[in-house]
């Protein structure tokens, strides 16, 4: 059986969804963000969030900087746990809140991936805890 996780042009899920999550959704410099949006994305990718769906690079650019000027400075989200992904499909849980303060939303990123770069993502909001 054809194992995609260990083929030399399989993806790497992990670290493309890493880079994802600090390259971007953690990025409060415009241009360092649309820098990595170019790297890490194809050219007019789709980003499905909860409540509304954004197409293109800079609209997902616009996307996490406002994000990261609602939360505040110290707001970062951070990885939980390893990506895991196959045939095009990875995915990495990730929680978020202040530096060294309590975590105040959980979720997951859920990427389509073509050649390497993202085409899809999806967010994955984990319902908050009561």
């Amino acid at each position: 059986m054809l194992d995609e996780t260990t083929t030399p042009d399989a993806p790497d899920y992990d670290r493309l969804l890493r880079a994802n999550l600090e390259r971007i959704f953690n990025e409060r410099d415009r241009a360092e963000r649309e820098r990595a949006l170019d790297e890490l994305f194809v050219a007019d990718p789709v980003m499905y969030e909860p409540t509304t769906v954004v197409v293109g690079r800079a609209a997902i650019s616009e996307i996490a900087g406002k994000l990261l000027e609602r939360f505040g400075p110290d707001f970062r989200f951070a990885p939980d746990g390893v990506a895991v992904g196959h045939h095009g499909l990875g995915v990495l849980r990730w929680k978020g809140g202040p530096r060294n303060g309590p975590v105040v939303v959980t979720g997951a990123d859920v990427a389509n991936v073509v050649d390497g770069r993202i085409t899809r993502l999806w967010v994955m909001l984990d319902p908050p805890k009561t």
